[in-house]
């Protein structure tokens, strides 16, 4: 056990609550449990660490994973840190800092302009990391990221959210720009309010410091500057608090489409659902002026026709419930066993029932899922609809594969006029007159993916390709 603060490793380790020597030696300190963790399973981990407790799980899993673990007395261990409570762990790592070039295609990012309040600043990196943003960055103007307290405030996120530190707020601001990111500069008296933005695309926010938040030549750097509306008296929030706010709108509209998300879904519904009851108008109507003059193969092909319409619009309703569940955020999932081939040959034997569909060949392996077979069946149709309507030539082509833990499902068909760029939208809602085919059928796929825990997407290869990719609860049943 170490009991002197003179020993050499813990002179050098307390050096390193100075910025000088923090840079100089690229070493930071990681106070408490949970930081220590995040720091042994990310990719730099620990270089050292100091414990008062031998036995203590995470440094035994510290050790398992290479560091150099000490055992060090209470009275050093006050000298390690500057908390009234010492933590009982205190580690070493390296810098985890990123170049701003790497991650300026980030679909989400902040940029801190003169922040110098360190729990501020780990509060943000915290609410990044909780959010799904793909970077913070620190201008020169802004507080250490090492600070032992903005460290300490992040909760271990420093290790998880890529960080760029010491950019000018110009060339941040240009880099995510250049991406294709529109940059938001958050002012009380913001021109714009953060619930009517459509943050479905890149984003970037842009906060300045905590008392006089950002000179206007700053914020004029941005596209615009948004408010996060306040119902009651207070003049404005606490910078973290703003934050936090703005990165969970951004994440949410992700989750469940942005402003007018709703509206656009019951159009394109209200859209798909026109055609098939002009059609059934039109059949009703021919049979009821034209039945006696009508053969029995006539009168057999109307009704079959109306049965197809129906079931048509049956399924256009029941894709209208499952979106406004998913963007409220309340679909639900009941779990049970699938035969994935079957479900494919249910869904390709009602929609062949129309004589002009192209015709859909399951070529996958047959496998039994623990999964909600009616919604993967929602989200089969909806990708074989899309692909009807994209893909210009031959069959449709289905298969799944399973692919470690996860199953691979893929729709393909040859041809299509999309370009990459398309393929990445066709999962948003799509206003009625934006192309043909179910409108809100690939929203409800990309739902029920995320709902199983998983993901859809688009790709353009010789054709259309669309993908759900979702764990297999279930590996196999006998």
């Amino acid at each position: 056990m170490i009991t002197s603060v003179r020993n050499p490793r813990i002179t050098d380790a307390v050096k390193l609550k100075k910025r000088a020597f923090r840079e100089r030696d690229r070493l930071f300190l990681v106070e408490g449990a949970q930081a220590v963790e995040e720091a042994i399973a990310s990719g730099p981990g620990l270089s050292s660490l100091f414990v008062t407790n031998g036995t203590d799980p995470v440094a035994a899993r510290a050790e398992a994973s290479g560091t150099t673990t000490m055992h060090v007395s209470e009275a050093v261990m006050e000298h390690l840190t500057s908390t009234v409570t010492p933590p009982g762990l205190v580690g070493v790592a390296p810098f985890v800092d990123v170049p701003l070039p790497d991650v300026a295609d980030a679909s989400l990012a902040c940029i801190l302009y003169a922040v110098r309040d360190p729990g501020n600043a780990g509060t943000v990196l915290r609410s990044a990391h909780a959010a799904g943003a793909g970077a913070v960055a620190f201008s020169t103007t802004s507080v250490d990221v090492y600070n032992p307290k903005t460290v300490r405030s992040s909760a271990g996120s420093v290790f998880h959210v890529p960080v760029v530190r010491e950019v000018a707020v110009e060339a941040a601001v240009e880099a995510f720009r250049s991406r294709g990111a529109k940059v938001y500069a958050a002012a009380a008296a913001g021109e714009a309010d953060l619930y009517g933005l459509d943050l479905t695309d890149p984003s970037v926010f842009l906060f300045g410091n905590e008392a006089w938040g950002l000179p206007a030549e700053v914020a004029s750097l941005a596209d615009s500057t948004v408010r996060v509306p306040i119902a009651g008296a207070a003049e404005s929030l606490n910078l973290a608090a703003a934050a936090t706010i703005c990165l969970f709108e951004a994440a949410r509209q992700r989750t469940h489409g942005g402003p007018g998300s709703l509206e656009a879904i019951i159009a394109a519904a209200a859209h798909d659902i026109r055609s098939p009851i002009t059609t059934l108008g039109g059949f009703a109507l021919t049979l009821l002026n034209r039945w006696q003059s009508m053969s029995d193969e006539q009168r057999e092909l109307m009704l079959r026709g109306i049965v197809f319409d129906a079931e048509r619009m049956n399924l256009k309703v029941r894709h209208l419930v499952e979106a406004a569940r998913i963007a409220s955020g309340r679909l639900e999932i009941a779990r049970e066993k699938v035969e994935v081939g079957e479900t494919v040959r249910i869904v390709a034997s009602f929609l062949r029932s129309n004589p002009d569909h192209p015709e859909i060949a399951w070529e996958g392996q047959d496998m039994t899922l623990f999964t909600d077979g009616e919604r993967l069946a929602e989200a089969v149709t909806g990708l074989i609809e899309a692909a009807a309507w994209w893909g210009h030539e031959g069959p449709i082509r289905v298969r799944a594969t399973r692919v470690g833990d996860e199953v691979d499902l893929e729709v393909f068909r040859t041809g299509t006029r999309l370009s990459t760029r398309d393929a990445d939208g066709l999962f948003a809602p799509r206003p009625p007159g934006s192309g043909a085919g179910s409108k809100i059928g690939l929203f409800v796929a990309r739902g029920v993916a995320e709902a199983l825990g998983g993901a859809a997407t688009a790709h353009v290869r010789d054709g259309i390709l669309l993908r759900l990719r979702f764990p297999a609860d279930a590996p196999k049943f006998d």
